[in-house]
């Protein structure tokens, strides 16, 4: 009676004792849980309950775990399971036919049909020939311009038609001549993935994947030459919406610390499948198919949902003209507000601010089926099709939405600020190179200067600086600046930098870097070092700040606190007006403040106001070193590596200002170090650690606590399997860094000492002066004759042919004290590009010891590891508040497979390991008195 009653039930839902606790979890998020595994343990978890099973051995898991693990060649074994366990060298039963199929009853899921269902589906029925997008043949380019560029997508048909690749670029011919080819495959993963062209179409023809892989490699026109914007063949189905018209099922989160703006989307496939379906006539999209050899125009700013059809080519390209020029512009600028609107439109402004950094259009469960009224008074106002946005007024009388630089502007923040707001990751390019793009326009195309100007003053806040820069030239009685040098150069990675024509005026953001630059500048007059001679000299300095809408200026030379800023909120406690609350230990303590912040919070302790400090300096002739290096000589490279060594040499023996202690005052309360307790007077003898010393391990332990997700979040290139690894790798005590060994009297000393650090010496800081042909220039470089932007006078197309000679070091902004070794992680990686010649020849002319060491080399602390000088810089470029790894696992392309960190220290930095300095090299300096060097 029991048996015929369960059978009349139905079977036994497993779920309860396949998934105990999880139950409560939807399909949905197990399978997103599973996705962050490894393969073995999904391969472990598989074996648990017949639920797990069904779960674990779902072919879209293996897919994500694949290219979650790959880096480098994927060679496809017909399903992703048997990639995976291919990949993981472990053997798969090939007697699948004798395999008994396992079956469950008592179990479904709903998203796994879908998915399954979707990986599985026929797209025939995709295609139609109703489509609302115009199809022009034989269109002209003034036709084009006025009537769809920048305004509405078209099919234009016959461009490709005379262009052989129309015929030629066929699977077959392909297969022939690139058959062996690895090409970069695109996909959701962010890791470099490849896949030769023959191992790909053995892939796509057996695929099931509900979003397959495809190839998309920028580089395949070195090998077959592409004229432009062209579609070859199969067939796409193409869904289109206006920008500010964001399309049901998808999501946009605006970041309010960076201005980045990420938008998460369905697969297109469901998106046809699963929304398309639902939307009433007036949300549907517009629409077309496009035919083998079309060209479809999308303008900028339009969402778009395209569904191959069947295996196609196609050439595609992104272009910035004069109609779109602006927005690209716009784009780039700091901020976050509008960007949202550009993406989102009046979504993202909900009652005139965005109140939640998540704009969320997405279906709820309930409201899948239900009606559409609720949703359209969150949206924009919705377009039938055809219908294009526009800046008419709604019936109430409030702006309508439309895209419009003018009116997407509005939603700028001005007080952010170009040159000191973090670069977001969803921009194509950073700051550094939009302003350099910018400047190049600017110099090199005069005709559309008006154009380029009106972009400037949307990304780089130009007309503000010009302003500025025109009050102080005034003050000053310099020249006017002239039409060529109104525009801030692209080059420096701190200040906003102008090029006149015999100085150069540079406004800082920070406070703490304009007086320690001061400082800096007056240290090397009172000792007289010789690197004073190749930093550019000091003409003026001041202050300039906006009072009631009017420029108002103030001389300042660094000794003192203006009223202006002694009353500004950025300094927190009572100072005299002749007392300096900055200087270098202050911006010691400020950078042990920013480390253990978020963005947002570091951005907003600047306490960015309207003042500006600024310096104008002599400006240095001949070009900086980022515009020569592809073209100087090998000997030019070695004598700026011999310069550099010198000058570095000269910074690391001046000595820095006295510790006042009160500066650490406040830093004993918030760190979290076993000696917080012990007072400033007390740390070099209770903890061993000099006070100079003390701020510097403090960052760094401050820096290790976050340093996994700081990488994790950097991402690719950086190999997942070390960021793991990085928590093990870094020290827990930073303070064995100092190697403190005991002398000859049984007493403690360090093995290091502080010194001046220049921290950013990069090739756009470097400064090179045209030699004659037999003119070598270390300590004096000869004048030579310049005309605008740096081009040389009189020398012409001879200019390469000669020698380039480094003068000067520039941009001292980022001035800090600590390891000397920090200053070669700025200097190996961008100017020598890791070349260990150039780094030998460095360390040949520089001749400080890095690590000093008893004779009896009796180490107090710590392992073998911490006497290794490879092991110190590996460690500061982990901790590094840039994305340094970035750079060494894009200089050293074998790294990318590293094992260790171990590995990855020895290939970058093990030439350290082989420098001891040399005999009769001078001691650090440390007092606050110019003092003569000592030789230990």
């Amino acid at each position: 009676m029991e048996i015929s009653e369960s059978r009349a039930l139905g079977p036994r839902d497993r779920r309860p004792d396949g998934l105990g606790d999880f139950l409560v979890l939807p399909d949905e998020l197990i399978c997103a849980i599973l996705e962050s595994l490894s393969a073995r343990d999904v391969a472990r978890l598989s074996c648990v309950s017949s639920v797990m099973y069904i779960l674990c051995n779902e072919e879209p898991l293996w897919l994500s775990l694949c290219l979650n693990t790959l880096s480098g060649p994927l060679e496809y074994k017909g399903s992703w399971k048997k990639t995976v366990l291919h990949l993981e060298h472990v053997p798969y039963e090939c007697d699948e036919a004798r395999r008994k199929p396992l079956n469950f009853d008592g179990f479904n899921s709903m998203f796994l049909y879908r998915r399954l269902y979707r990986c599985h589906t026929t797209l025939d029925g995709f295609s139609f020939d109703n489509g609302n997008v115009e199809r022009k043949n034989k269109i002209t380019v003034e036709e084009f311009s006025c009537d769809y560029d920048g305004k509405k997508p078209v099919l234009l048909t016959g461009l490709a038609d005379a262009w052989p690749a129309r015929h030629t670029w066929t699977l077959d011919h392909l297969l022939q001549n690139y058959g062996d080819t690895a090409f970069k495959i695109s996909q959701r993963s962010s890791r470099k993935i490849s896949m030769t062209f023959k191992d790909y179409v053995s892939y796509m023809k057996v695929q099931h994947d509900e979003d397959p892989l495809y190839i998309f490699d920028h580089k395949f026109g070195d090998f077959e030459p592409v004229p432009g914007i062209h579609f070859l063949c199969g067939r796409k189905r193409w869904a289109l919406y206006p920008p500010g018209r964001v399309p049901i099922g998808v999501t946009v989160h605006v970041n309010k610390e960076d201005g980045d703006v990420n938008i998460e989307t369905p697969t297109s496939l469901q998106w046809w499948l699963d929304f398309y379906p639902l939307l009433a006539d007036e949300d549907k999209p517009i629409e077309c198919t496009q035919m083998p050899g079309e060209t479809i125009f999308v303008p900028s700013g339009w969402w778009h949902c395209v569904l191959n059809l069947e295996p196609s080519i196609a050439v595609t390209q992104n272009f910035v003209n004069s109609k779109n020029f602006e927005f690209v512009c716009l784009d780039m600028a700091p901020g976050y507000r509008h960007k949202g609107v550009c993406r989102a439109g009046l979504l993202a402004d909900d009652e005139g601010s965005i109140e939640d950094s998540t704009i969320n259009i997405l279906y709820d469960k309930d409201e899948f089926n239900s009606s559409d009224m609720t949703r359209k008074e969150k949206r924009v106002r919705t377009f039938k099709p055809g219908e294009y946005p526009s800046s008419e007024r709604t019936s109430n009388g409030a702006q309508g939405f439309s895209y419009d630089v003018n009116f997407l502007a509005m939603y700028l923040d001005e007080e952010r600020d170009h040159y000191n707001s973090p670069w977001s990751a969803g921009n194509c390019i950073g700051q550094r190179e939009m302003r350099e793009w910018l400047f190049k326009l600017w110099v090199g195309k005069p005709g559309i200067r008006e154009l380029v100007w009106k972009g400037a003053c949307l990304a780089l806040n130009a007309g503000k600086w010009s302003e500025s820069l025109s009050e102080v030239c005034a003050f000053h009685n310099l020249p006017s600046p002239t039409d060529d040098e109104r525009l801030p150069v692209g080059t420096g990675s701190n200040p906003v930098s102008y090029l006149m024509s015999n100085c150069a005026f540079l406004t800082y953001i920070l406070y703490l870097r304009a007086r320690l630059q001061l400082e800096f500048y007056s240290l090397l007059g009172k000792v007289n070092s010789p690197l004073k001679n190749h930093i550019p000299e000091v003409l003026a300095s001041g202050i300039i700040y906006l009072e009631n809408g009017t420029y108002k200026i103030v001389p300042w030379d660094g000794n003192r606190v203006p009223d202006v800023i002694a009353k500004c909120s950025f300094i927190p406690e009572k100072v005299k007006g002749d007392a300096s609350p900055f200087g270098v230990w202050r911006k010691k303590q400020f950078e042990y403040r920013k480390a253990g912040m978020s963005t947002n919070e570091a951005i907003s302790s600047a306490e960015y106001t309207r003042i500006w400090p600024y310096l104008i300096t002599k400006r240095c002739q001949g070009k900086i070193y980022a515009e020569l290096r592809d073209t100087v000589s090998r000997e030019d490279e070695l004598n700026l590596a011999s310069f550099l060594g010198v000058q570095l040499r000269n910074l690391h023996l001046l000595p820095y200002p006295p510790l006042n202690i009160s500066t650490f005052s406040d830093i004993e309360q918030e760190s979290g170090l076993p000696f917080t307790n012990v007072s400033m007077e007390d740390v070099s003898i209770k903890s061993n650690i000099p006070a100079e010393w003390d701020i510097f391990i403090r960052t760094l332990s401050k820096k290790k606590k976050d340093v996994s997700s700081r990488l994790i979040k950097w991402g690719d290139p950086i190999p997942s399997t070390l960021i793991e690894k990085v928590d093990q790798y870094i020290p827990n005590d930073f303070a064995k860094f100092l190697y403190i060994f005991k002398d000859e009297n049984g007493l403690n000393k360090v093995g290091k000492n502080c010194s001046w650090i220049h921290s950013d010496i990069m090739d756009d800081n470097i400064h090179m002066e045209l030699c004659g042909v037999n003119s070598c220039l270390i300590g004096n470089a000869k004048n030579t004759g310049l005309v605008k932007n740096g081009s040389l006078n009189g020398d012409g197309d001879n200019a390469e042919s000669k020698t380039w000679c480094p003068s000067h070091i520039l941009d001292f902004s980022n001035l800090s004290i600590g390891d000397p070794i920090y200053d070669l992680i700025p200097l190996y990686l961008d100017i020598f590009r890791g070349d260990c010649c150039l780094l030998k020849r460095f360390l040949a002319s520089y001749k400080l010891p890095l690590l000093r060491r008893s004779s009896q080399d009796e180490y107090v602390e710590g392992g073998d590891k911490f006497g290794r000088l490879s092991y110190h810089a590996m460690c500061y470029c982990i901790l590094h508040e840039e994305n340094v790894l970035g750079a060494i696992f894009s200089l050293w392309d074998e790294l990318k497979i590293a094992k260790s960190w171990e590995e990855v220290e020895q290939v970058v930095w093990g030439e350290l390991n082989n420098y001891k300095g040399f005999p009769g090299s001078y001691t650090f300096l440390s007092s606050s008195e110019p003092t003569t060097p000592t030789i230990f």
